[in-house]
């Protein structure tokens, strides 16, 4: 006698919006929780961002501050005309009347600025979490508390501190070179004015460097490279130390663990500490306008104190808006960049 077999009639799959309103459903409690949250970020965050899009596009000046979208009597007398991206064309072109303003220059020694402090701030970061990290050295937790005080330390506070020494005539550098010459009998100069002189130190492709560029990249070093210490040494101490026994015993030299174990490992905590020291040293505001005021004649400016000064010197708030998009733009590739950096990095080692 044939049989035949029973199937189960398919079953309908809810579509894409259904499962989104039962998703939505399942978690209104949570929505709820975080609503003022998200309300308050909106606020602080994105109307900010509209409100400087907007300005950008408009010729806004110190006449226009009057300006009030929500009082019409305002519009007539004080709304600023509209030019659209020309504030942008002016800005990228370099045609601002602005003493010494070229943005192309601007932006290279922008990313000079940042390409060079990060990477001592990395290489000083990881060379003394290793030392700190040795098991025979004494007074270990002493070192970290003492090493730590530069990043802990307000940072304009410490810029202050560096312009002060750096002065040509009390500075503690001046003063310094001054007795080294007397106790060894050298020839350095003692009243070197380090945001005037205009000669590079270096030639070649670094002939666009001031003297003044060293001077704050010194500062800034000294400034930063603890963070990098913190994170590599949370990193080092993750690290399980079988694996430096199982390469000692396979004949590893110290700098073969150092390349073959330590480095990948910490990899995955240094890549976006990398990323956001790249974020801050490239809006390092704080380091170039306390000590080296952009001098000499703007050689040292980044684009952020060029972007403040256009408000607080030149009164250009259409521009500076601008100025301050075009930032944006730039950070923001560089938070794309750490994303892509970051999953390649876990992929890896999964």
């Amino acid at each position: 006698m044939a049989t035949t077999e029973m199937t189960a009639p398919p079953q309908v799959q809810p579509g894409h919006w259904a499962q989104l309103r039962k998703r939505l459903r399942a978690s209104r409690t949570a929505w709820l929780y975080i609503l003022p949250a998200g309300v308050a970020m909106l606020l602080v965050t994105l109307f900010p961002y509209i409100y400087q899009i907007w300005m950008s596009l408009f010729d806004y000046r110190v006449r226009n501050l009057r300006f009030n979208l929500l009082d019409s009597a305002t519009w007539a007398k004080y709304a600023p005309p509209f030019i659209g991206l020309d504030n942008y064309i002016k800005i990228l072109n370099s045609q601002l009347a602005i003493e010494n303003y070229d943005f192309q220059r601007l932006l290279a020694f922008n990313v000079t600025w940042t390409v060079s402090n990060v990477f001592f701030h990395v290489a000083l970061g990881i060379a003394i979490a290793l030392a700190l990290n040795a098991k025979d050295l004494i007074g270990r937790r002493v070192y970290r508390s003492l090493f730590i005080l530069p990043w802990a330390m307000p940072a304009y506070v410490v810029a202050l501190t560096w312009r002060n020494m750096y002065d040509d005539r009390f500075g503690a550098i001046n003063q310094l070179l001054a007795v080294i010459n007397r106790t060894f009998g050298t020839s350095f100069p003692t009243s070197t004015r380090w945001f005037v002189v205009t000669q590079p130190p270096i030639g070649g492709l670094l002939s666009f460097l001031p003297l003044a560029f060293y001077c704050v990249l010194l500062a800034n070093v000294w400034l930063g490279w603890p963070f990098m210490s913190v994170v590599a040494t949370g990193a080092l101490q993750c690290i399980p130390p079988e694996l430096y026994e199982a390469a000692s015993i396979d004949g590893a030299t110290g700098w073969q663990k150092l390349w073959k174990i330590t480095i990948p490992l910490i990899r995955p905590a240094m890549v976006p500490a990398i990323m956001l020291g790249t974020i801050w040293t490239f809006n390092q505001f704080n380091v170039i306008f306390f000590i080296s005021e952009g001098n000499p004649f703007g050689r040292t400016e980044i684009l952020i104190t060029q972007a403040y000064k256009l408000v607080a010197e030149q009164r250009l708030y259409g521009v500076a808006a601008a100025f301050s998009i075009i930032v944006f733009l730039i950070l923001l590739g560089f938070t794309m960049l750490q994303n892509r950096l970051t999953r390649a990095t876990e992929a890896y080692y999964e």
